[in-house]
């Protein structure tokens, strides 16, 4: 079992880090750094890299829409690197009122998103040859009769310190959690009782 700690969005947030540093010498594993629409969870990870030395640094969550793929994996490199290979990818649709409201970005083909983005980040830590994707939401590079005609297919410059970067899924919906089963590293279900986990959720993490 290891023992984890939220980073909410908001408060002293260096106050907050000072805590976590305690924490870790009395022996919690992990720490979740919380995004919504106050500071960005990726600067706070970043300074947890700085002030800790064993904990994991783990996004809860970043969500999808918010960067491209390729930064996102990109992210989560730059903390395994500055954190001595201690970063977690949690990822997240979040929802509508977030997306729509703070971003302005049409909240739309979540499921469909959420694999290929998971797919890209996997293929830019591989490195075995330059990124290319295609699908539904995301083409890299941009085909050429859009943009400039300009793009090629690129590897990432920064060696990542692992190809395999856990990445977590935040999900809640029958097709979600089935996602998230076939493909994710871990879960970050919201709202979790255990004693009916499996009554709830249990034949979409079956089929996933």
């Amino acid at each position: 079992m290891k023992l984890s700690m939220p980073v909410h969005y908001a408060g002293d947030i260096k106050t907050t880090v000072d805590q976590v540093a305690e924490y870790e010498k009395a022996g919690v594993d992990l720490v979740w750094v919380a995004e919504a629409y106050g500071m960005d969870a990726v600067t706070v990870m970043g300074y947890l890299a700085a002030k800790t030395e064993t904990v994991q640094i783990a996004s809860g969550i970043l969500p999808i829409y918010t960067r491209t793929p390729t930064l996102l994996a990109m992210t989560a490199v730059g903390v395994d690197v500055l954190s001595g290979g201690r970063c977690v990818l949690g990822l997240g649709a979040s929802g509508p009122q977030v997306i729509e409201g703070w971003h302005g970005i049409p909240y739309d083909r979540p499921i469909g998103r959420t694999r290929e983005v998971v797919e890209i980040c996997r293929k830019v830590w591989a490195r075995s040859e330059p990124l290319v994707h295609e699908g539904r939401n995301y083409s890299l590079p941009l085909p050429t009769d859009q943009g400039t005609g300009l793009g090629k297919p690129l590897k990432i410059i920064t060696h990542p310190p692992r190809p395999d970067i856990p990445i977590f899924l935040a999900s809640l919906g029958p097709k979600n959690v089935e996602l998230t089963a076939e493909i994710a590293d871990g879960w970050l279900p919201v709202m979790f009782v255990p004693e009916r986990a499996s009554m709830v959720w249990g034949d979409d993490l079956a089929r996933g």
